[in-house]
């Protein structure tokens, strides 16, 4: 029988141990830090650096990289704006998994679609999902180029790169917005900083 066929047979399955259980043997709450921008924005540093500092705490994260995710999980998918869209549902539905487990999850992706990332935040309680946004322009991006992705795109040899010739929505509302200021930028430390204080004055890193 087909999927859809079967739909209709699917009962959710509940569990005596909770999200609430689960928070209070971790003694943190669990949510997703959906961390967004342009690549070589320094999303990846950034969300290594808070799970340090978090670690460091005693606190439990996990990290979903973007490029890490496409090694299995999404593997089959491309860059068109379907299987974009598709890769980033993915990655909400892992998130929301781990966030319901007690853990702080830290998803690491460019995620260009604005409906995408509302879709993500949508899928999880309200207060939940904290959108952090890397506003860096795109000059200074393409300076750092740390992959070489920007060349090969101005080559024309990556079509459909999110900032030379497939759009970036940035963010409307986003919890946190981090900015370079005159070209230049916070360290990752403290960056990592401001968002590891907005976790803890909004109670994530305490069970309540």
């Amino acid at each position: 029988m087909s999927s859809l066929a079967n739909v209709n047979n699917i009962f959710w399955q509940e569990c005596p141990v909770g999200n609430s259980e689960r928070q209070k043997l971790l003694n943190q709450k669990g949510c997703v830090v959906w961390i967004t921008g342009l690549s070589g924005s320094g999303k990846s540093t950034l969300a290594c650096s808070i799970s340090r500092e978090l670690h460091s705490r005693g606190k439990l994260t996990y990290v979903l990289d973007g490029d890490n995710v496409r090694h299995g999980l999404n593997k089959d998918l491309r860059f068109s704006a379907e299987d974009r869209t598709e890769n980033i549902r993915r990655v909400g539905e892992v998130a929301k998994l781990f966030a319901d487990a007690g853990l702080i999850c830290i998803a690491s992706l460019i995620s260009p679609y604005r409906k995408d990332r509302d879709a993500c935040r949508a899928m999880l309680p309200e207060g939940n999902f904290i959108e952090v946004f890397m506003n860096m322009s795109l000059s200074l991006c393409e300076l750092r180029d740390c992959k070489g992705l920007y060349k090969l795109a101005r080559a024309g040899k990556i079509k459909g790169f999110t900032g030379i010739d497939d759009p970036y929505e940035p963010p409307l509302n986003c919890e946190i917005e981090l900015q370079e200021i005159d070209g230049v930028c916070a360290t990752p430390g403290a960056m990592a900083g401001q968002v590891v204080s907005y976790l803890e004055n909004k109670g994530f890193l305490q069970d309540q």
